[in-house]
């Protein structure tokens, strides 16, 4: 493993930082048109059942009775011939590259997390499903350094839509949903991610939304998101796996991921036992299957057709870094014989 330079990518964050107090969120209400200049040709007249569910305006794309079935989907929003993938991550899994995620566990420093962002990873997982850290928090790290080298991302606490629809409009460009449990659970994940037609997300505001962020990216953010967002389901549990062929298969999916330590937890047995493998290996064939990435820890990395990784916290990078950096001379130090460092 390559040294992780801590010092330098700190030095680098206190640069990037200033765009903290540049960043603006983009509210979607800051520039309404100003009453009584606007024409509404096809509005219903004023006090009069205008028969909309029943039959169209002329020329409407969608004619007869409305049904949301059988609605077809207007082209306002669909992203321009031609437009390029802008989310690195996900460029880099549709190459079939090996992705990492640094885990940023515990810590809501700014500084901290653009240190991480900046030391060499793919993207950065900021823990919402373990931690009590408030989306304020994790809003503002990502704002400190939202160019940073590692793009932000984030487990969310479970398959809710406020913690969706906060999590993408803060900025995350990688979605990680744990213990998902069944398909439809999955289906629920998948569309509060994702905006129509693929899924059912709101179009609201957020700093994901403003020129600090996403607001500038070639196509523009609405337009190509769906395409960018990388959206990881994980499958910890006996019923995520009695589903998991079908999970992998939702489009929208962009990756499963073998749940380690849960898979064990839900089970009752460990790695290297013949049933705990067995698990891992369905998570691994429905992957295959479906032709989506494989997701798993970092110490899996060389294990076969596993290409995107979750790594360790700030605390054990730091640590394994300064490990790296100091060589021999780490913990050298003498134990005095009195005083608080003495041997106890």
């Amino acid at each position: 493993m390559k040294r992780i330079l801590f010092s330098a990518a700190f030095v680098a964050a206190v640069g990037l930082g200033a765009v903290a107090a540049n960043s603006q969120v983009a509210d979607p209400y800051a520039n309404n048109a100003a009453a009584g200049t606007l024409k509404f040709p096809l509005a219903a007249p004023a006090g009069v059942d205008s028969k909309a569910f029943d039959k169209a305006p002329a020329n409407a794309v969608n004619q007869g009775r409305f049904d949301d079935k059988t609605w077809k989907y207007g082209t306002a929003f669909n992203p321009p011939p031609g437009a390029k993938i802008w989310n690195p991550v996900k460029l880099k899994m549709m190459q079939g590259g090996k992705v990492t995620g640094g885990t940023l566990f515990a810590s809501t420093d700014p500084s901290t997390y653009c240190a991480m962002a900046n030391a060499g990873y793919d993207f950065i997982w900021v823990e919402h499903q373990h931690t009590a850290r408030s989306w304020a928090d994790t809003a503002r790290m990502w704002a400190a350094c939202p160019q940073a080298k590692a793009v932000p991302g984030v487990r969310v606490a479970y398959t809710d839509e406020k913690e969706v629809q906060t999590a993408l409009d803060s900025g995350a460009l990688v979605l990680v949903v744990p213990t998902i449990r069944s398909y439809e659970e999955a289906i629920r994940a998948r569309n509060w991610a994702y905006f129509p037609p693929l899924g059912k997300r709101s179009q609201g505001g957020g700093q994901a939304f403003s020129s600090q962020f996403w607001g500038n990216v070639p196509g523009g953010y609405r337009q190509t998101i769906n395409d960018n967002l990388v959206l990881i389901l994980m499958i910890e549990t006996l019923d995520g796996l009695k589903d998991v062929d079908r999970i992998a298969k939702i489009p929208g999916v962009t990756a499963i991921f073998a749940a380690s330590g849960d898979l064990a937890n839900h089970t009752g047995y460990r790695q290297n036992d013949p049933d705990y493998e067995r698990n891992i290996n369905i998570v691994h064939d429905a992957a295959i299957k479906a032709g989506v990435r494989l997701c798993g820890p970092l110490a899996w990395r060389d294990r076969p057709d596993f290409t995107c990784f979750q790594a360790g916290s700030e605390t054990a990078a730091i640590a394994n870094g300064v490990k790296q950096d100091l060589g021999n001379l780490t913990n050298t130090q003498p134990v005095p014989e009195v005083g608080p460092y003495a041997k106890k």
